[in-house]
């Protein structure tokens, strides 16, 4: 495996509980990358715990949202990790900053794969947490790995459907896709030319007074003391421009009907993207599917807010389903 270097001090944008244990750990998916995690563990547990892996948002590192849900389910009773994906934050992969919804979605396979070998984790006790963009990559992992018994899919993103349809739907056309594809292809042939990658995507700096709400919630989240990090990509600078080429055709919502396992969608009632957990909720089939929105909420208070995320409910969930 690739040898990583990682920080070793505590550097989250959250304190540390000392209700768990704490430490570093790193695993491998099957395109050969090594992934660093932090992995949580209850204080005091004996004998073979319930799992549960956590990644996302898109852009953000385990340092800020994923850790601080994966320090606090651990908190509740189950071991956690939190991941950074594959070419971010201190996991490996070259070039940087580039984004797939295969390679991503295998990113929380592997991490199944890491929990299952673990001593003290029950591998048929295993589930996830998917934060925003990587909520959608969550429940495509669902959708083939049938050793996750449940997920949870927080402030959910449809990557490959904003990509292609933009915000809203609002470039929902051939010609659209057309004109974007046209310009990422022109930005891959400058790309090759330079040897360097264009970033694009990360929050927008200095903040447009008429900028949506929604830009404004990202910005109060990314480029405050309340989120920022300097891993972050939606803090500094962005991603890979030409990542999103291959969001465009790979539907990864495709085969979400077919999930047996548990899934549960959470969102927040004025969340700019409530409509991507509303529609990933209306193909999802059978009794053990919930879809709760929490009043009064936006999209980013389900990235951080202690008293808006609903932790007794995916406590409750989990404990049902890994059982």
């Amino acid at each position: 495996m690739e040898k990583l270097n990682l920080t070793q001090e505590w550097d989250k944008v959250f304190p540390k509980s000392d209700k768990v244990d704490h430490k570093k750990v790193t695993f491998h998916n099957r395109y050969g990358i090594t992934l660093a995690a932090d992995m949580y563990t209850p204080k005091g547990t004996e004998g073979k715990l319930p799992a549960i892996a956590v990644s996302g948002p898109f852009g953000a590192v385990k340092e800020q949202s994923s850790g601080l849900y994966a320090q606090k389910m651990a908190e509740l009773g189950f071991l956690t990790i939190a991941f950074d994906p594959s070419y971010t934050g201190e996991s490996g992969g070259t070039p940087r900053y580039v984004a797939s919804p295969d390679i991503n979605t295998e990113d929380f396979c592997a991490a199944v794969d890491f929990l299952s070998v673990q001593e003290n984790v029950d591998p048929e006790h295993i589930a996830i947490i998917g934060i925003c963009g990587w909520g959608g990559m969550a429940i495509n992992a669902a959708a083939i790995d049938t050793r996750i018994k449940a997920t949870a899919a927080m402030t959910m993103y449809d990557m490959t459907r904003v990509n292609a349809n933009g915000y809203f739907d609002s470039e929902d056309s051939e010609q659209a896709r057309f004109e974007k594809k046209k310009a990422m292809n022109a930005q891959r042939t400058e790309d090759y030319r330079s040897g360097t990658y264009a970033l694009a995507g990360g929050v927008v700096d200095p903040l447009p007074e008429d900028a949506p709400q929604f830009v404004k919630d990202y910005y109060a989240y990314y480029k405050t003391p309340r989120g920022y990090h300097p891993r972050s990509l939606n803090s500094n600078g962005g991603w890979n421009v030409t990542s999103s080429l291959s969001f465009l055709n790979m539907p990864i919502l495709q085969y979400s009907s077919e999930i047996r396992s548990a899934v549960l969608l959470v969102h927040g009632e004025k969340a700019h993207s409530r409509y991507f957990s509303e529609t990933a909720y209306s193909k999802l089939t059978g009794d053990n599917k919930e879809l709760l929105i929490i009043p009064g909420a936006n999209h980013t208070d389900l990235y951080d807010q202690i008293d808006i995320i609903p932790f007794g409910k995916l406590k409750a969930f989990f404990e049902e389903y890994l059982k």
